[in-house]
């Protein structure tokens, strides 16, 4: 873990998979460009597909 941290290798979608399995996180958790993204990524991904459907909903109406 610690040559994936620093930059030493990289991991395959394999190992990804496994990493954000382990970690009970999504794989879009690890290309998070910050804490609060990859915490709503964690939040999104325990919702149901219609809970999801109605944050998305939600969102869009605060667009303009």
């Amino acid at each position: 873990m610690n040559h994936y941290e620093k930059g030493r290798h990289i991991p395959d979608i394999d190992t990804l998979k496994r990493m954000a399995d382990e970690l009970g996180v999504p794989i879009n958790y690890f290309f998070c460009e910050s804490e609060l993204t990859a915490e709503l990524a964690k939040l999104i991904a325990n919702m149901t597909e219609t809970e999801q459907a109605a944050l998305i909903a939600e969102l869009n109406k605060k667009q303009p």
